[in-house]
This record gives C-alpha cells, sequence and structure tokens, in this order.
C-alpha cells in the first residue's frame, strides 16, 4: 500500500503507529477528518493476516465514522483504532494501558470507544492514562450498554423509512422479517411487539429465537429462509451483506431497514433496490443510536438528553429520502451527500471566518 497515496485520495489527516514492547501492543490509529470536531470511532481488536491488512481496516473504519458521525448530527469527526492481536489471549492491563497513553498524546484530536473484540472493562483500563473515551464502566459516569439506545434508533429509523413506503408511520398489524435476535435485535423486537407489529425471526443462536418466541409471539424460521418470507419490513441484524444477488430476488419486503453494518454487498446493491422501489434507511444513519448515546458522555452523560437526540434520527432518514428524491439518486448515495453536506458547510464558514480574520488583521496594519 502506498500510504500517502491512499491517504491523499480519500483525505485523510493523520495515521499514528504505535508499539510498546513490554505489553506487545501493535496499534494504528487513522483520524480520516476532524472538520466538525475531534474524531470519535472505537478501538477493535483483531487477529490480522498482515500489517497491510490491519493499516486498510483502520483507514476504511475511520472514514466511515467521518460519515456515520456527520451524518447523525454530531460535533465530532472521524477516525478508529485497530490493535493487532487475540483479544481472547493476548489482552493485558500494561497493553491498554500504553495504548491509552498514546490516545492521551493526542490531547484530545481523537476520542475512542468499545469495538469488536474489546469491552467496557478494556476501556475502563484506557481511562487510567486518559479522559478521551467513552463507553466505560457506570460507575465512572457512563452509559453502560448502547445496546437498548441503538435498538430504540433503529426503531425510529424504521418507522420513518416506513412513512415512505406506506405513507403512514405506524407499524401496528405490519409484518417485520429479523434476521438475527442479539442484544441489539431484542430490544427492537420489544419496540415492535409494543406497537402491534408482527415479528418473523430467525438467528443461528436457538435460544435468541425461542426468547423471542417466548416473549413477543414471533414466528421462527430457519436462517435460509428469512428473505423469502412475506413481510412489509426486513430488518437485518445480524451480519453484513445481506442484500446481495442471491437474497435481492426472494425479498417481498418494501421496507429495509435494520441494526447491521455494511448491510449493501455491493453499492450496486443499493441501486438495483432502489430501481425496484424498495425504501433502504441507510445502515450507518439508521444504527447510529449507539454512537449519539456514547458521544453524550462527553457532556457529562445524560440519558434523557441522549434519548431525545436518538430519537432525532426519525428526522435524519426522513432528510436522507428526501435528498433521495431531490437528487434523483438510491439512498445509500443520499445518506453520503447528506454527511459530505454538512462537513462542506462547516469547511465554507470556517474558512470565511479565517478570511474575514485576515481583512480584520489587514485594517488594522
Amino acid at each position: 500500500m502506498e500510504i500517502f497515496k491512499y491517504l491523499e485520495k480519500y483525505d485523510y489527516e493523520q495515521v499514528v503507529i504505535c508499539q510498546d514492547k513490554e505489553s506487545g501492543l501493535k496499534a494504528i490509529i487513522a483520524i480520516h477528518d476532524t472538520t466538525l470536531g475531534p474524531a470519535l470511532g472505537g478501538t477493535r481488536m483483531w487477529t490480522y493476516a498482515s500489517e497491510e491488512a490491519a493499516i486498510e481496516d483502520a483507514l476504511r473504519l475511520a472514514k466511515g465514522m467521518t460519515y456515520k458521525n456527520a451524518a447523525a448530527g454530531l460535533n465530532l469527526g472521524g477516525g478508529k483504532t485497530v490493535i493487532i492481536g487475540d483479544p481472547r489471549k493476548d489482552k493485558n492491563e500494561e497493553l491498554f494501558r500504553a495504548f491509552g497513553r498514546y490516545v492521551q498524546g493526542l490531547n484530545g484530536r481523537y476520542i475512542t470507544a468499545e469495538d469488536v473484540g474489546t469491552t467496557v472493562a478494556d476501556m475502563d483500563l484506557i481511562h487510567e492514562e486518559t479522559d478521551y473515551v467513552t463507553g466505560i464502566s457506570p460507575a465512572f459516569g457512563s452509559s453502560g450498554n448502547p445496546s437498548p439506545v441503538t435498538a430504540y434508533g433503529v426503531y425510529v429509523g424504521m418507522k420513518a423509512a416506513a412513512k415512505e413506503a406506506f405513507g403512514t408511520d405506524s407499524l401496528e398489524g405490519k409484518v417485520v422479517a429479523v434476521q438475527g435476535v442479539g442484544n441489539v435485535a431484542y430490544h427492537l423486537c420489544k419496540h415492535l411487539h409494543e406497537e402491534g407489529a408482527q415479528l418473523i425471526v430467525t438467528d443461528i443462536n436457538k435460544e435468541a429465537v425461542q426468547r423471542a418466541v417466548d416473549d413477543f409471539g414471533a414466528k421462527a424460521v430457519d436462517p435460509d429462509e428469512i428473505y423469502g418470507v412475506e413481510c412489509d419490513i426486513y430488518a437485518p441484524c445480524a451480519l453484513g451483506a445481506t442484500v446481495n444477488d442471491d437474497t435481492i430476488p426472494q425479498l417481498k419486503a418494501k421496507v429495509i431497514a435494520g441494526s447491521a453494518n455494511n448491510q449493501l454487498k455491493e453499492e450496486r446493491h443499493g441501486d438495483q433496490i432502489h430501481e425496484m422501489g424498495i425504501v433502504y434507511a441507510p445502515d450507518y444513519v439508521i444504527n447510529a443510536g449507539g454512537v449519539i448515546n456514547v458521544a453524550d458522555e462527553l457532556y457529562g452523560y445524560n440519558a434523557e438528553r441522549a434519548m431525545k437526540k436518538v430519537e432525532g434520527l426519525y428526522d435524519t432518514i426522513a432528510k436522507v429520502m428526501e435528498i433521495s428524491k431531490r437528487d434523483g439518486i438510491p439512498t445509500y448515495k443520499a445518506a453520503d451527500r447528506m454527511a459530505e453536506e454538512r462537513i462542506a458547510k462547516m469547511q465554507k464558514s470556517r474558512s470565511q471566518f479565517l478570511q474575514n480574520g485576515h481583512h480584520i488583521l489587514s485594517r488594522r496594519k
């Protein structure tokens, strides 16, 4: 990878390579854009096939966070960390504290949080060395488990998408096919059940499926069957890339809205479902409840205030639909455009401010 060419192409600001021999820390912090504010993004710990693969992942994820934070209306930029190592056996206190010192050294340009392979306990260790970390234990004034908040955001976003597809945002009587019934999806099912929606669920974890059947009267189907069931809304809440060449011909839903990341296998699949008239709530917009929630910790966490902001995802999804119609583009492109327009406005306002400041100084001379 020709790293400077890559950074220049996608306009990254900074990459920090972190190493601590004693603890075995090998980490990459990627900061994509801080136009809207400090870069916020989680720390992922993974066994990468190569150092190049780790750098590439950090860069890709950091750019994704710029768009996610901008689209969510947060005054935050995008960044991400990857730690090279096996989260099951390579963790130790020294490693996370060493990493915390690197975060502290960036003096607030980057704020971290948990991600794949890291936990609240790991964030607490990082917090020993820096305040630039979110998702720590509630004992330290944090928000705790983000799953219920993420689920609520998906629920209100789904209602906005339903309004676009059906002319009403009521989900009463609507059939929702939920793929994956993990922590987030369970809470989503609870909201849907309480509003009177009918649920069809699947998961490789049979206990999770049974819980949804018992608690919400959901109908269970095998994992392969979920795509083709008769339903109004398909909610992908597990793996990414489930909207693909194999599944699209099976879909009977008029809406796709769920908590999973990277739902479209390729961008062309977003074009395809758009042409079919399926309303798609872009994943990184509708599942932003978690990041909105942890971002509230930066102001001293207030659950009521955080939930109010998450409620705003209804309007955000509605705005994505507006841009899609305004510009005649699929919603996944409309979400990017919304984020880019917000960043561009801030850049313009800043350059205007700097120019005005320069004129004032010139007149004083």
